[in-house]
């Protein structure tokens, strides 16, 4: 969601500041600031829009000292304007904070404060925690660690905070809170050096720290100091990264595939930002310039993709139903390219690749922007521009300037970041959000839900950062799991619902990079021909979630257990009843329906990275496979 950088010493610091925000500029952003001390006072520029027009401030209005923060910054709680640009100031001009994250309880904080005479200047959740520092600083005699601490008590919700403090001209101090917003330091022959992703650190330092849940540093030019919550001393250790763009950005994960995995609360809160008022409970998609009125025409939607992108249609699926009330078909780009399926202007086609380059897809948006079928057959769409019969072609793609955003009429970005490893991990949970984005904006235009409701979703797809962060909490889990499942050489995943297509995910996450042979099915098919397959040598993954068709689900459990296979469940955590009948049991967070797809998908994809590394497989890299698919 936001981009952070910090540093400390005897130079100044605003360059240093721009250039590391310039490394972080692929994350995407809407606004961005920076502010140092100068002269013994926080001087600060700020403004909407590119670091170009940062730049242009700062020369228009130089500004000089250090230490000094710089963030950029995906709009959540106010719009993106320079007031609501970070860093933010408490209201006596002694802190300044930045801030990666989302603090839930905003709300009822801002009341007590205002209550307490503090006036607030901008209408972020951000501010909250400036303004909570400077009220425990007077009471703790200025220490900015100590009053840091204390406001991050009153905090729910995960994110990175980084403070400066102008009583403490020698430090800055951050703190990161649950997974959703990760912060590394490095000590530089010029000074301290903080970020929030390691390239913008790589120029300065390779020996880096990297902040765990519930750590807080304070970086100096000469050291770093690391505390625990209850003000503890920590040992510092930090990890070298190994030079090269490649492995450097892999930091402290073995592989990227595991890193990526890793990176999915921050993925997911950067594809929300910006995106949903949790105070108003409104989704906002300007970049997809979709008229009410022609949402209100569409009679059908039609997604096409290719691999991780198709079953994440088919997740995306059951929400443009259930929430927009739009029939909606799933395609694979390769074979929707030659069916000469029928196109009006009552259908809008939805492209989804992650690299924006798979050659399957491209076909099959270009088909639409024709309007011809294979050989030249003409599918039923018009496609001289303003005829009646032009079918609106949209797009969800990670990779910005990509080849399906320039075709499309518009495009939903997922912001996931770079995905190195060749099987996809965050850009397959941040295509499903963008989708459920998408179904909950179409709902509001053809008022098929509630504001109320539409409130609701909005909530639990704010919850899902922290969420991602439990679940990962249980990677020693599977990683001992693994240790008892990798000699097999055939697995079945089985699911219902919405969580069918996450079986289907987590059975080709399996094949893509351990080679071992895995088929997903909807869990009520499975008598109909699979069940035949079961025996001791061939383990079943079920999907058993508490929702709506929990008790559909047991029954296919004690079929399975009947024919004597080895059970894998995933369940809800607590499900007691559930656990007992379990061969080997992955617990997941009690969550909403809408987000269990996405959050069942994070244990899959652990469990087939732990397997793969047991095997010997080459994780990032697997045999035959390519990142983006090019050729037919």
């Amino acid at each position: 969601m936001c981009g952070i950088v910090g540093y400390v010493g005897a130079e100044d610091a605003t360059q240093r500041l721009l250039n590391g925000l310039e490394q972080l500029a692929y994350r995407g952003y809407d606004s961005a600031g920076i502010a140092v001390l100068s002269e013994g006072e926080l001087a600060r520029r700020r403004t909407a829009g590119k670091l170009s027009n940062l730049r242009q401030v700062v020369a228009a209005s130089p500004l000089q000292g250090s230490p000094g923060i710089g963030h950029t910054r995906w709009a959540t709680h106010g719009d993106p304007t320079r007031e609501n640009a970070h860093p933010h100031f408490s209201m006596a001009g002694d802190f300044a904070v930045v801030h990666n994250g989302i603090v839930e309880n905003y709300q009822p904080l801002r009341a007590e404060l205002t209550a307490e005479g503090i006036v607030f200047r901008s209408q972020t959740d951000s501010e909250i925690i400036v303004q909570l520092i400077a009220l425990y600083a007077a009471q703790f005699g200025g220490d900015g660690a100590v009053a840091l601490r204390a406001a991050a008590q009153r905090l729910h919700g995960a994110g990175a905070v980084v403070m400066l403090s102008r009583q403490q001209p020698d430090r800055l101090v951050a703190l990161r809170l649950g997974n959703a917003g990760g912060i590394a330091l490095g000590l530089g022959e010029d000074g301290g050096y903080l970020a929030s992703d390691i390239p913008a650190l790589l120029p300065h330092s390779r020996n880096l720290l990297f902040l765990e849940d519930g750590q807080l540093a304070t970086l100096r030019a000469d050291r770093i100091e690391l505390q625990s919550m209850a003000g503890e001393a920590l040992p510092v250790k930090t990890e070298r990264i190994a030079w090269g763009p490649m492995s450097a950005t892999r930091g402290r994960y073995k592989h990227f595939m595991l890193k990526e995995i890793f990176d999915q609360p921050r993925s997911i809160a950067d594809t929300l930002g910006g995106r949903i008022d949790l105070a108003r409970g409104e989704v906002a998609l300007p970049e997809l310039a979709v008229a009410p009125e022609r949402a209100q025409r569409l009679r059908r939607l039609v997604i096409v993709a290719c691999g991780s992108s198709y079953y994440s249609a088919l997740a995306g699926k059951f929400f443009f139903e259930r929430w927009a009330r739009l029939p909606t078909e799933v395609d694979y780009g390769s074979e929707f390219r030659y069916r000469q399926p029928p196109l009006d202007e009552s259908t809008a086609v939805l492209a989804i690749t992650q690299s924006g380059e798979t050659a399957d897809t491209l076909a099959a948006m270009e088909e639409v922007r024709a309007g011809s079928g294979h050989n030249g057959v003409r599918k039923g769409a018009d496609r001289r521009p303003g005829a009646a019969t032009q079918p609106a072609l949209w797009c969800i793609v990670n990779a910005p300037g990509s080849q399906a955003q320039r075709m499309a009429d518009c495009t939903l970005l997922m912001r996931a970041g770079p995905e190195i490893g060749v099987a996809s991990s965050k850009t397959f949970t941040a295509s499903i959000v963008a989708q459920q984005l998408l179904a909950l904006a179409l709902a509001g235009w053809r008022e098929t839900i509630t504001a109320e409701e539409r409130a609701a979703r909005l909530r639990e797809l704010s919850s899902l950062p922290a969420l991602m962060g439990e679940v990962l909490a249980v990677d020693p889990l599977l990683q001992q799991l693994a240790g008892r499942l990798y000699a097999h050489q055939h697995f079945l995943y089985l699911g219902r619902g919405s969580l069918y297509p996450i079986a289907l995910e987590g059975a080709l996450k399996l094949k893509e990079i351990s080679y071992i042979h895995a088929e997903g099915y909807p869990a009520g098919e499975m008598k109909h021909g699979p069940i035949a397959l079961l025996d001791e040598k061939m383990p079943s993954l079920l999907l058993a979630l508490q929702n709506g068709l929990y008790e559909k689900v047991l029954s296919q459990l004690s079929q399975l257990r009947a024919r004597g296979g080895k059970v894998v469940v995933m369940g809800t955590s607590g499900d007691d009843t559930l656990q007992e009948q379990a061969d080997e049991w992955i617990p997941l967070p009690s969550c909403a329906e809408s987000i269990q797809p996405i959050l069942a998908t994070l244990p899959l994809q652990l469990l087939a990275y732990h397997i793969a590394v047991h095997r010997g497989a080459d994780v990032d890299q697997p045999r035959n496979l390519a990142k983006s698919v090019t050729v037919e």
